[in-house]
């Protein structure tokens, strides 16, 4: 039989290749070979899985999930030895299975995008606080890391949590990264409204723009990925602005710069302290007024349409997180602010766009502040023709996390290092063999 190895493509995409060895019959060699090369597989393959529970999301993305892994993983993880059990669909709960959870799982899967992710993660964090006794409503408890990893074959609309740690959203590469056995750490924001959680993100969190998108495109399922167009192109007409406090715990030192233009590959990320010197002291600052978008995000968030993402230097592992704050202005100014996703032109580089790393963050809508002293909530938002397209007039948004609708504007968030591991390895450069 053919010796299967893997091999780098083209930018970050990898496949399965495969070699045939030849020995004169009657030499002995070939059970040489075989033992040894099983020798080194026990050897280097240590961090390989053995047991996977496997959960397809059938509605995510083009509704595809189940095809892509039955015609182009299982194949691969059966020929890998890996055993699987397979679950059609991703509950909100993980299955509460007692063999599922007595030491023989290596690892979960789920096939679908990013809140198909989400979803499963939020239930692996949740169910490892409740068996540790860590209560979750404490947005300043320490939460323990789970101890399986995680693995995205991609099957979503955007894939964005998988193009931002793998660097494609190839499923044959993300099932080759699992195979191998990667193992990437990434952080975790939590997100609380008062002393109650809310959810858990490790992309996107945006009020304003993002938040009118996501909201809206829920009204528009039925058009698919491109119901994130459509609604786009309607909240960038409309302009809305939202007035509000923003505090946020920025991070000090030489590495708190996300202009810096370093890309975070994701092989192990910065470890701010982590080589005995105390890390810089953080401080509490404020910023007040209109905003078009306030977006957090713990990764660069990077997909096929922003290969750069929203935050291009944002690392994956280092507890920060970037904040990006997009003040009121002209229609035109915001489009030209997203325009520059879409190419490698530095999007903060505009008057009414700051960025900061942080590394937790508090926000209060003005018209919160305003009924705690008596006073009625302003509105503000155009008329006529846009009016009618926007569906008339908002006082406030909803805040987006990762794709879901949060129920509050008030929220505070707080990142959590390395809080859950991936099988991936961040984006990597160059060709060659694995």
């Amino acid at each position: 039989p053919p010796v299967f190895f893997v091999q780098r493509e083209k930018r970050q995409r990898w496949s399965l290749g495969s070699l045939e060895f030849t020995v004169t019959p009657g030499s002995g060699l070939a059970p040489r070979w075989v033992d040894a090369l099983q020798r080194s597989i026990q050897l280097h393959g240590v961090t390989r899985p053995r047991k996977l529970l496997v959960f397809v999301n059938p509605g995510g993305g083009r509704c595809r999930a189940g095809e892509i892994y039955r015609d182009r993983v299982a194949g691969l993880f059966a020929l890998a030895g890996i055993q699987t059990e397979v679950i059609g669909e991703c509950p909100p709960n993980i299955p509460p299975h007692p063999h599922h959870y007595l030491g023989d799982l290596d690892g979960l899967v789920c096939v679908g995008g990013d809140g198909t992710f989400n979803e499963l993660m939020h239930a692996l964090i949740s169910r490892t606080q409740r068996k540790a006794g860590i209560p979750e409503d404490n947005p300043t408890a320490p939460l323990l890391p789970p101890r399986l990893r995680i693995g995205i074959i991609p099957a979503g609309s955007t894939d964005c949590i998988c193009f931002a740690t793998v660097g494609t959203n190839d499923p044959v590469t993300s099932a080759l990264h699992i195979i191998i056995g990667d193992s990437q750490a990434l952080d975790v924001c939590s997100v609380h409204h008062h002393e109650r959680l809310l959810r858990y993100a490790v992309s996107l969190v945006g009020y304003g723009f993002y938040g009118d998108v996501v909201s809206d495109s829920e009204r528009h399922r039925w058009m698919g990925p491109m119901r994130y167009d459509f609604s786009g192109f309607k909240a960038v007409l409309c302009n809305r602005s939202y007035e509000g406090t923003v505090e946020f715990l920025t991070v000090g030192g030489t590495e708190a710069n996300p202009r810096d233009q370093t890309r975070c590959r994701g092989v192990r990320g910065r470890e701010t302290g982590s080589n005995g010197v105390s890390p810089p002291a953080s401080v509490w600052q404020r910023e007040q007024g209109r905003f078009l978008a306030i977006n957090l995000t713990c990764m660069s968030s990077a997909c096929p349409k922003s290969p750069d993402g929203l935050s291009p230097s944002a690392h994956l592992a280092d507890g920060t997180a970037d904040l990006i704050l997009v003040r009121e202005c002209s229609a035109l100014g915001f489009l030209r602010h997203l325009s520059r996703h879409m190419d490698h032109r530095d999007q903060f580089d505009l008057p009414f766009v700051s960025v900061h790393r942080v590394r937790a963050l508090r926000f209060t809508p003005k018209q919160l502040e305003d009924n705690e002293e008596g006073e009625q909530p302003s509105r503000r938002g155009w008329k006529g023709l846009l009016g009618g397209l926007c569906c008339g007039e908002q006082p406030l948004s909803s805040w987006s996390c990762d794709g879901e609708t949060l129920p509050h504007a008030d929220i505070s968030v707080r990142v959590h290092r390395q809080l859950i591991h991936l099988f991936a390895r961040g984006i990597e450069q160059g060709m060659g063999l694995v």
